[in-house]
């Protein structure tokens, strides 16, 4: 038994959410967002809550059970909350900036990287070494964030290059003589 899937979804004051076959519709005041469930799993709203219930009894009925029940919780929070991710860039001239529709990021190349920031997410930059990425589709938020952090990753002898806030790097010694 999922001890995730079968806790009911609440829905919030403000947000309403409706079911089209397979579809999770959910509008809120941050903007709207659906989910299609896989065919193993049903869902039905019920009053303020939506319910995901398994169709069967089988291994894969299981495991998509809790997944579904998190995309679907996921939408309710990204449309009343949004969902928020920090980078924090390390390195000697290593910086960034957002210019119009671009995040421009110095870290160390011959050339800047131009990242050009996607629908439905924002980004700002409050310090030259600080990153910030909200929305309310809560995969596109860390895959945005994954992005970034991929043109230059921190490196475990210096720490340079951009990492999540609060991201342990662990550090090795160099050589020694």
């Amino acid at each position: 038994m999922s001890k995730i899937g079968k806790l009911p979804v609440a829905i919030p004051a403000g947000v309403t959410a409706s079911l089209d076959g397979q579809t999770v519709k959910v509008k809120g005041p941050k903007g709207a967002l659906e989910v299609t469930l896989v065919e193993e799993i049903g869902a039905k709203v019920e009053g303020s809550e939506i319910l995901v219930s398994m169709k069967g009894e089988t291994t894969r009925h299981k495991a998509m059970w809790g997944m579904s029940r998190t995309l679907v919780a996921n939408l309710v929070e990204g449309v009343t909350k949004g969902f928020e991710k920090k980078l924090e860039i390390t390195g000697v001239g290593y910086k960034a900036a957002v210019q119009g529709k671009n995040l421009n990021l110095a870290l160390g190349y011959s050339h800047d990287v131009i990242y050009p920031i996607p629908e439905g997410i924002s980004i700002v930059t409050p310090k030259p070494t600080e990153v910030v990425i909200t929305g309310i589709d809560r995969q596109k938020v860390g895959q945005v964030a994954a992005e970034i952090r991929e043109f230059r990753g921190p490196e475990p002898y210096k720490g340079k290059g951009v990492k999540y806030a609060g991201e342990f790097i662990f550090r090795k010694e160099g050589k020694k003589k």
